[in-house]
């Protein structure tokens, strides 16, 4: 069996900077299991479409999800922030 997920590698780092905005490339990598490089233009695709902030924090970037947004694939309009809670409870309750 092939593997694969429902949720697309950008849907998957949303949620990773959602859950922690100071997270670095490395660690979105990881979550993901791609390359550094891979991770970057990830977040640079998320960052160009207005879903994730970023600013400089010393040497580091801290990122924003921009929960405020509607998100564009759905049937029914939903914001991000619901798609962002709603992962986050899923996670907790496996836990």
């Amino acid at each position: 069996m092939s593997d694969w997920r429902f949720l697309t590698r950008h849907a998957r780092a949303l949620l990773v900077i959602a859950e922690d905005p100071q997270s670095r490339l490395r660690d979105i990598a990881v979550a993901l299991n791609v390359t550094e490089r891979t991770a970057y233009g990830i977040v640079i695709d998320l960052t160009h479409a207005g879903y994730v902030a970023k600013e400089r924090e010393g040497r580091r970037n801290r990122y924003h999800v921009q929960d405020h947004l509607p998100l564009h694939d759905s049937a029914r309009p939903r914001m991000v922030s619901e798609f962002v809670d709603m992962f986050i409870e899923l996670r907790a309750e496996q836990s």
